[in-house]
């Protein structure tokens, strides 16, 4: 089962985020819960935590780059 992870509604005012760090890379194994990465905006930074446990496999949005409220950021796929 995969399931996306996606750029959560971080204010009403708030259209897009930066990741700033991925805490996490690609074939990591991580917890639900687990910090995986930090968005930054212009009024906050916050680590992400994994909306489910498995395996981080894939990235969509690399370090540096902007994302929209709801983009998907990774996937996770259950183990």
């Amino acid at each position: 089962m995969k399931t996306e992870m996606v750029v959560p509604q971080l204010g009403t005012e708030i259209t897009e985020a930066e990741v700033t760090e991925w805490l996490k890379s690609v074939g990591d194994t991580i917890a639900k819960d687990e910090p995986i990465l930090t968005l930054t905006t212009t009024k906050m930074s916050m680590d992400i935590e994994a909306p489910a446990s498995g395996v981080l496999s894939e990235i969509r949005v690399e370090e540096g780059d902007l994302a929209d409220v709801g983009a998907v950021l990774a996937i996770i796929t259950a183990e």
